[in-house]
């Protein structure tokens, strides 16, 4: 019954956060596939206590155009978190065949 309490009374950000938190293992394995899909990475942050659906999401320097390693892109997600503490940070890759977004995901909360 905690469980449950716990999933409803935690705020929704985007796909992935109606999942159990992921691993820093699950986090590498989902930049490995855009990686491997040939998106670009790119890293993002906003102030917490805002909605994450409403709010502006910064970009942490330009996206990562053509980025092969997925340390290196870890470490532009830690970079970006030590640097904004108090803030959200998301991951995002772009898909520039559909100029899209392929996917995004919220890594520190």
């Amino acid at each position: 019954m905690a469980t449950v309490q716990a999933y409803k009374a935690t705020k929704k950000y985007e796909t992935f956060s109606y999942l159990p938190q992921m691993t820093p293992e699950q986090v590498r394995r989902q930049i490995a596939y855009t990686i491997a899909q040939g998106w670009n990475p790119a890293v993002e942050h906003t102030e917490k206590g805002t909605s994450a659906r409403v709010s502006f999401w910064y970009m942490w320097k330009l996206p990562l155009f053509g980025e092969q390693s997925v340390d290196a892109v870890l470490a532009e997600l830690e970079a970006c978190h030590r640097e904004f503490p108090d803030h959200m940070v998301r991951f995002v890759a772009y898909d520039n065949y559909a100029q899209s977004q392929g996917l995004a995901f919220v890594v520190y909360r």
